[in-house]
């Protein structure tokens, strides 16, 4: 019954658990709405836009953040995994969409 998933029946969770858990529900659409909003971006640039800004290329990136989306919404203990997965969303706008807007600049 672990994972990050299972919670305790309704009648005994206190006011701290129900935070707690709202907090939990919160922070992880956040993450998925990320790693969706990143998913949709690196399929606007075309695939020698990546080669030209020296990062992995197109493929690499959509189905990195395409198999975290599916992560993300599988009900399974992957706790690292995911972690590891909202990292790489993370990597791609923070240095890959960077560098590919400025490619469209010029």
């Amino acid at each position: 019954m672990g994972g990050i998933y299972w919670a305790p029946p309704v009648d005994s969770w206190t006011a701290l658990g129900l935070t707690e858990y709202w907090i939990l529900i919160v922070v992880g659409f956040a993450l998925l709405v990320v790693k969706i909003f990143a998913f949709a971006n690196a399929l606007l640039y075309s695939g020698e836009s990546y080669l030209a800004a020296d990062k992995l290329n197109k493929a690499t990136w959509t189905i990195l953040l395409g198999v975290a989306i599916v992560l993300h919404l599988a009900p399974l203990p992957i706790g690292i995994i995911n972690l590891a997965m909202t990292v790489a969303a993370l990597v791609y706008l923070a240095d890959v969409r960077p560098a590919l807007a400025g490619l469209r600049r010029r």
